[in-house]
C-alpha cells in the first residue's frame, strides 16, 4: 500500500506524527479490502489553501475540515476478494479547522484529524452521509474503525 502523508500546514499540531496518519489509512484499506498496490495521499493544508479549495469545487465560502478527490472510484472488497489495485485519490485536511472542532468534540486535535482521515478515506470509497440511513452507516463504519485502530495503538 503506498500511503503518502504531507504537512504543507505550518499549523503546529502537539503529538502529530504523519507515520500514525498512514497506519490508520493501512488499517483502515486493509479492513476494507482494499488491494495492497493501491494509493493514497493525505495532506495537511492552511485554511487560505482549504478556503480555495473549498471554494473552487464545493462553492462554498471559508475552509473545511476534510475534502476528499477520488481518482479510480475504488469501492471496498469483501472478505476473500479484494478491489483491483488503482489510485484511492487525495485527502485534504485543514488542521487549523480541525483544532476548533476538537474542542468542542472534547478531544484532542490528533484525534480528530484521526477521524476526519477515515472519513475522508470512506469518501474516497464511495461512502456518503447525504441522506440519514447513508449517515447512519458511514458514521457507524467511521466509528467502529477508528476505535478498533486506536485501541490496537
Amino acid at each position: 500500500m503506498s500511503i503518502e502523508v504531507n504537512n504543507e500546514s505550518g499549523y503546529a499540531v502537539e503529538g502529530l506524527d504523519e507515520a500514525e496518519f498512514a497506519a490508520l489509512a493501512r488499517f483502515v484499506l486493509d479492513a476494507l479490502h482494499v488491494h495492497p498496490l493501491s494509493e493514497l495521499s493525505i495532506l495537511f493544508v492552511d485554511a487560505g489553501v482549504m478556503a480555495d479549495l473549498h471554494v473552487r469545487w464545493m462553492d462554498e465560502p471559508g475552509p473545511t475540515d476534510v475534502m476528499s478527490f477520488p481518482m479510480d472510484e475504488l469501492r471496498p472488497g469483501r472478505e476473500g476478494e479484494v478491489t483491483p489495485p488503482g489510485t484511492l485519490g487525495d485527502i485534504v485536511l485543514c488542521p487549523e479547522v480541525a483544532a476548533k472542532q476538537a474542542v468542542v468534540a472534547g478531544h484532542s486535535t490528533v484525534e480528530e484529524m484521526l477521524l476526519l482521515t477515515a472519513h475522508g478515506i470512506l469518501h474516497l470509497l464511495g461512502y456518503d452521509h447525504a441522506e440519514p440511513e447513508e449517515e447512519r452507516e458511514m458514521f457507524g463504519l467511521q466509528r467502529r474503525l477508528l476505535l478498533t485502530f486506536l485501541a490496537g495503538r
